[in-house]
């Protein structure tokens, strides 16, 4: 077995044990005789101090041992002369795996930009705040699967490259391997596809869901969990064109099921990282404290992080319909003193403003709003047998809202009647026959299902307390932007 820093930190049973410790030189310091040194394998927040004695290590060897450098430390794990550490390494060998020249290399010890991290995505793992939000992602990840799993649901693979468009937004990526310079043209002058490599125009897919449904008409309950696209020029700080969606499907759920399947799900993977992500938590509530200090007061978070998570944990989420919704917004101070940016009226598509207002404002917790107007919902979504309201007709959907970022799941109960769902898909411009196979599910034993959308990089936003969603993903891709 090949231990890390964790377990030399977390278990004493190695105390007075000669290891080997592998890995990267976070600080060095020398005080009289003896050189101190920060070692961090990734494996966890906390760095194992080694201390060298004078004579131990030739000279030479130590002038490499720098900020950034890679080395393998081996000696006795002793209990900690010192605070701040409960053990620490008594080096006796060292080796020098790769060294960092000092004035070379961009993460010596001292405060960055989140900026200047982005420009170096390929390096920022190594600082405490993004190794902390790298671990919380997995662990966020693991739970998702472990959820969704232990509640009897099967692990789904849709594909990347599609011939449809699940959301009929039309901003998507094409997939081609024809000559942009020279593409082969029809008779029209239009561009002939079936010379293309699937014989069809395809796209990096906006959404799983639509081949989501077919599995759960057959298999029950299924989730994905996979990257999708967007092609939308948004250069804000909660939108990527390529991020992570995880997407639940359920035959025989109505929509009172899928808000309490959401619910429940998300609860379930806050909670499992706060049981299991304690030491980088509090070193981002520790971070965001920090950065907000110099904010004015209306601008800071209203409650530390841990208090936050703990907090949406402990209450559970206020369900409001999207008129009920409006009707807050109509008699709400902002409005009438026509703060909000985007005007309020039944109908509209709501604003991140509108939806925080509500979160943050109002309620002071979590919103789940339903029964959205149909003329601003995706065209698989079930229309009210009955109208609800004299305002128009609606459909059985449900948006979570969450503080700080807005909504954070998109879900609803979907059309299974055959007819109707092909007189929506043509009042919208969607030729039925293109996705014949999609409405197969409706001709041969259809039956009541449901699903929702969480973006990945949302959840982690609200986990860790960060405020760009560029900084909870490894490599971000947003306009004008494919680095690494």
């Amino acid at each position: 077995m090949k231990y890390q820093i964790k377990d030399y930190l977390r278990h004493h049973g190695f105390v007075g044990q000669t290891i080997t410790v592998q890995a990267w030189v976070r600080t060095k310091r020398e005080s009289k005789s003896v050189s101190f040194i920060a070692l961090n394998d990734g494996s966890t927040l906390n760095n194992l101090q080694a201390v060298v004695d004078a004579g131990v290590v030739a000279e030479d060897i130590l002038k490499l041992v720098t900020t950034g450098s890679c080395i393998a430390a081996t000696g006795e794990l002793i209990e900690s002369q010192g605070t701040g550490q409960s053990v620490e390494l008594k080096v006796t060998a060292l080796e020098v795996y790769g060294t960092a020249d000092p004035d070379a290399y961009p993460l010596q010890p001292k405060r960055h930009s989140l900026e200047f991290l982005r420009e170096i995505a390929h390096l920022r793992p190594r600082t405490n705040t993004f190794s902390a939000i790298f671990r919380v992602r997995h662990t966020l990840g693991y739970a998702v699967h472990k959820y969704f799993n232990d509640n009897g649901f099967f692990y789904w693979n849709s594909p990347i490259i599609t011939g449809s468009d699940a959301e009929g937004a039309g901003e998507m990526f094409r997939v081609t391997t024809l000559d942009p310079k020279n593409p082969p043209l029809k008779e029209d002058g239009s561009v002939d596809y079936k010379e293309d490599f699937f014989a069809r125009e395809t796209n990096l897919t906006v959404s799983g869901q639509l081949e989501g449904e077919l599995a759960a008409l057959a298999l029950g309950k299924i989730y994905t969990f996979g990257p999708t696209f967007r092609a939308e020029n948004s250069n804000t700080t909660r939108h990527l064109a390529e991020f992570w969606m995880i997407e639940p499907e359920m035959a025989f759920f109505d929509l009172i099921d899928n808000m309490d399947l959401a619910e429940d799900f998300v609860k379930y993977v806050i909670r499992y990282a706060v049981e299991n992500c304690g030491d980088d938590l509090a070193f981002l509530e520790k971070r965001l404290l920090e950065e907000e200090k110099n904010k004015p007061q209306n601008e800071r978070s209203p409650m530390p992080l841990l208090e936050k998570l703990q907090f949406v944990l402990d209450n559970d989420f206020e369900r409001v319909t999207y008129t009920q919704a409006i009707e807050v917004l109509l008699q709400s101070k902002p409005h009438k003193e026509k703060k909000f940016q985007y005007p309020v009226e039944w109908g509209i598509d709501l604003q991140s403003e509108h939806e925080r207002y509500l979160v943050e404002k109002h309620f002071k917790k979590p919103v789940i709003l339903t029964h959205y107007p149909r003329a601003i919902k995706a065209f698989y979504m079930k229309e009210e047998t009955e109208q609800v309201n004299e305002k128009g007709p609606t459909v059985r959907a449900m948006d979570v809202l969450f503080p700080g970022i807005g909504e954070i799941i998109g879900g609803s109960q979907r059309e299974d009647n055959l007819d109707k769902l092909v007189a929506r898909m043509k009042e919208v411009g969607i030729e039925p026959e293109s996705m014949d196979w999609f409405l197969d599910t409706r001709r041969f034993g259809s039956a009541p299902h449901s699903g929702f959308g969480l973006g990945f990089e949302r959840l982690i936003l609200f986990v860790t307390g960060m405020g760009n969603i560029r900084d909870v993903i490894p490599f971000p891709r947003f306009p004008k932007s494919a680095e690494f």
